[in-house]
């Protein structure tokens, strides 16, 4: 660990230390139930953590602090999975979030570009889909997908009924159970009071590194507040909208229309408005600096203003810009968008240049595209390494989602659904492998986790599967 990060921690502690304490009365905690493997943390991470798991002969719970599973996907309305492919005519990103679309479709909930369309370059294809969020990059076409949150919710829970995981909502981690180092199990509060959860892997999907933290593994959470990783989104939905005549209005008259979102930013309104499934409702995405998604003065300063915020945004939208007057306030997230809070040092630190090089690690779980460029030897594909699911120090405990083990850069760039949706698989994965051979999450057999990915329509890169027999 760095001098630097050293100091980082120790300041802290001596933040800490500083506070007024109290001390809690010793008391005996139940034993709720026992398992295989403890998932903490329901979104895109923890799903494919938990589903994965199960699937591979684990007994699975997966504790969740909402009453719905999808975290920021859902509750979150982040309803924009970015590229899953690089412009070519095949995904990079595919198993079980694959999965998820496929199911989405089913119900009709989902929006995105044709499978056999992707990497096409034609004129009509590429104008239909340019006013959508990243499915048209440098000219071709990209698998980005829309979602309805609602049915995504639904699907979530069919996807762990069927595997046969427990589920726990409305609980709230609240500890790490740690002996010698390895963790044995979580602490959750709920309506039926303080219980434990015992397993002999936990996977720590929270998003902040929530469980890790309290185990006694070494991380990171320093922010950049001049990065857009750093800042916190108070996302909601406008409904009843017009399509045709706003985005008429917004391709015919694109100067009027930057001067109308210039005005409203004056007025401290929210001006990122991004397309959905729906043709007559808007997402409102929105990114707000110098807060700490760690802080609960934060979180409730950016609830309260963001309504205030969100009101400003939408009456002067009804009044001034075509295609609103008849819109309404559909719903505001659940969630509060924390884009990045702790980051885990693990066995190994992802940084933004092996990322931005293509590095390809021996221990690659995930092979993921450039969601900003296509595919080419100048923007390779981004790789994962297992070893940055896995913490120093603390045993029996892996990590998935946007609080693995990367720098601050790499985490921006890893952050989005479809990379969670990847790591967690391979956490998943990992952990059940771990419970079957008896060892350490450290000592799972890459090789035996890479072929069981692979198994699980997990694509990756050829060094890897070149050498397989």
């Amino acid at each position: 660990m760095s001098a630097e990060l050293d100091h980082h921690i120790s300041n802290v502690e001596d933040n800490i230390h500083g506070a007024k304490t109290i001390r809690e009365s010793a008391r005996d905690i139940q034993i709720f139930e026992e398992a295989d493997v403890v998932v903490v943390g329901g979104g895109p991470a923890g799903i494919a953590a938990a589903v994965a798991s199960a699937k591979n002969g684990a007994r699975v719970i997966l504790l969740e602090r909402y009453g719905h599973l999808g975290g920021l996907a859902s509750g979150g309305l982040v309803t924009l999975i970015m590229p899953m492919s690089d412009g070519t005519n095949k995904p990079q990103i595919a198993g079980i979030c694959q999965e998820v679309i496929d199911r989405l479709d089913a119900f009709g909930a989902a929006l995105h570009p044709q499978m056999e369309d992707l990497g096409s370059s034609k004129a009509e294809l590429v104008d239909y889909w340019r006013t959508y969020s990243f499915c048209v990059i440098d000219g071709k076409i990209r698998l980005s997908v829309f979602m309805d949150p609602e049915i995504l919710k639904c699907i979530l829970n069919d996807m762990t009924e069927e595997a046969s995981v427990k589920l726990l909502l409305h609980s709230l981690f609240v500890n790490a159970l740690v002996d010698d180092d390895t963790v044995k199990g979580v602490v959750f509060e709920s309506k039926s009071g303080r219980q434990a959860l015992l397993g002999k892997v936990v996977i720590d999907t929270t998003g902040d590194g929530d469980v890790y933290a309290l185990a006694g593994a070494p991380f990171d959470s320093r922010i950049n507040p001049d990065d857009r990783s750093s800042r916190l989104a108070f996302v909601f939905r406008i409904g009843n909208i017009d399509p045709d005549k706003y985005f008429g209005f917004r391709k015919s008259s694109p100067q009027t229309h930057d001067e109308l979102l210039k005005e409203l930013e004056n007025l401290r309104g929210f001006t990122m408005f991004i397309r959905t499934s729906r043709e007559d409702v808007i997402w409102v995405n929105n990114n707000v600096p110098h807060l700490n998604g760690l802080s609960v003065e934060d979180l409730t300063r950016l609830e309260v203003d963001g309504r205030h915020r969100m009101r400003i945004t939408h009456d002067f939208l009804k009044k001034q810009m075509p295609g609103f007057a008849k819109s309404f306030i559909i719903d505001t997230a659940s969630q509060i968008g924390v884009r990045c809070s702790r980051r885990l040092i693990g066995e190994h630190v992802v940084t933004a240049p092996e990322i931005r090089s293509g590095v390809v690690f021996p221990d690659t779980i995930m092979m993921g595209p450039d969601f900003r460029h296509n595919f080419s030897p100048d923007y390779p594909h981004w790789h994962v390494p297992y070893r940055a699911l896995v913490p120093r120090k603390v045993k029996n405990l892996l990590a998935a989602g946007r609080c693995i083990s990367t720098d601050i850069v790499a985490n921006d760039l890893l952050a989005p659904i479809q990379y969670c949706f990847a790591t967690g698989q391979a956490a998943g994965t990992a952990a059940a492998i771990a419970v079957k051979d008896k060892v350490d999450t450290a000592q799972v057999d890459i090789k035996k986790l890479q072929k069981r990915l692979s198994e699980q329509n997990v694509p990756l890169p050829d060094e890897i599967t070149k050498n397989w027999k």
